[in-house]
């Protein structure tokens, strides 16, 4: 039984004075009625109802049991009316995390139109490199750059981005420029540490993966520092491409090795699974939809 069907039919037929027209309201045909109200009787092992056949009054439980009713399906639509509301005109908290670099260049100018957009919002954005829990955190909405661990997440695929090594102009004018990953043993290296592993550069050589012992001059967690020491002539750093695509189109950074990067990474929006959408976190994910310019896996963002 549909106890909030059945409620409702109970509360429409003493508003209405009869189950005929108590159909007629719900638009549902008498017999219905007849059934829904007799099952909440049923379960609740009461009547609620007198019957005659020229009348038809409350008993004392159903009296007691008509002001409850009332209240939970009053409370009912209040709850519906909200949903619908937040539907139609998104409000409230929404809370983003992103990787810092990629957050500082492209989730806070949208997270800034987003803002303009809805009034009734108040936005929260965490740039952070660590990969925080979305539920233990209450976290609405995160951008990941990657292949997802956690399978729990809803996912839309926003963009993708190269794995690239660059080098200032005048480093590769100094110490040459290398003509595949194992000309990199001469070279000055510089290791952004969130992204490689402490000992290995990671290339592809003919589709295979092929990687190259790293004995770095310089060592980061910073990819603006990485970026930074690169663009001063410090040496060669392998960094995420959307990190560079300006510097690269500047003409401050040049890409090399470009035939041997591995397949671009995914960038994606990610959000907890199993639960209701808030307008908020669907109107922003349109919106990075629309706007978002998140593509840097081919030479066009470059540039090139």
């Amino acid at each position: 039984m549909d106890r909030f069907a059945a409620m409702t039919a109970f509360v429409a037929v003493v508003d209405h004075k009869g189950f005929a027209a108590a159909a007629r309201h719900l638009r549902v045909a008498p017999s219905a009625v007849t059934r829904l109200v007799g099952a909440l009787e049923d379960g609740l092992g009461v009547r609620l109802l007198r019957r005659t056949t020229r009348s038809l009054s409350l008993t004392d439980a159903g009296e007691r049991y008509l002001g409850r009713a009332r209240v939970i399906l009053s409370e009912l639509r209040d709850a519906e009316d909200g949903v619908r509301a937040e539907r139609a005109a998104p409000r409230g908290r929404l809370v983003v995390t992103a990787p810092a670099v990629f957050g500082r260049l492209h989730v806070a100018p949208l997270m800034s139109a987003f803002l303009a957009r809805y009034p009734e919002v108040v936005g929260e954005l965490s740039l952070t490199d660590r990969t925080v829990s979305l539920v233990e955190e209450g976290i609405d909405l995160a951008v990941r750059i990657g292949s997802l661990a956690d399978s729990s997440l809803l996912a839309r695929r926003m963009g993708a981005t190269r794995r690239v090594v660059v080098g200032s102009p005048a480093y590769l004018a100094r110490c040459g420029t290398p003509a595949e990953p194992a000309d990199l043993a001469g070279h000055e290296l510089i290791r952004f540490a969130s992204l490689t592993s402490p000992d290995e550069w990671r290339f592809h050589r003919d589709g295979a993966p092929l990687t190259v012992a790293l004995t770095p001059r310089f060592v980061t967690n910073s990819a603006d520092a990485a970026i930074g020491q690169a663009e001063a002539g410090g040496g060669l750093t392998m960094v995420l491409g959307y990190q560079v695509a300006a510097a690269v189109r500047a003409g401050r950074l040049t890409i090399v090795l470009a035939g041997f990067e591995p397949p671009p990474l995914p960038i994606q929006i990610v959000q907890p699974a199993g639960r209701l959408v808030p307008a908020a976190v669907r109107a922003f994910v349109d919106l990075a939809a629309a706007q978002g310019d998140w593509q840097f896996g081919d030479e066009t963002a470059y540039g090139s």
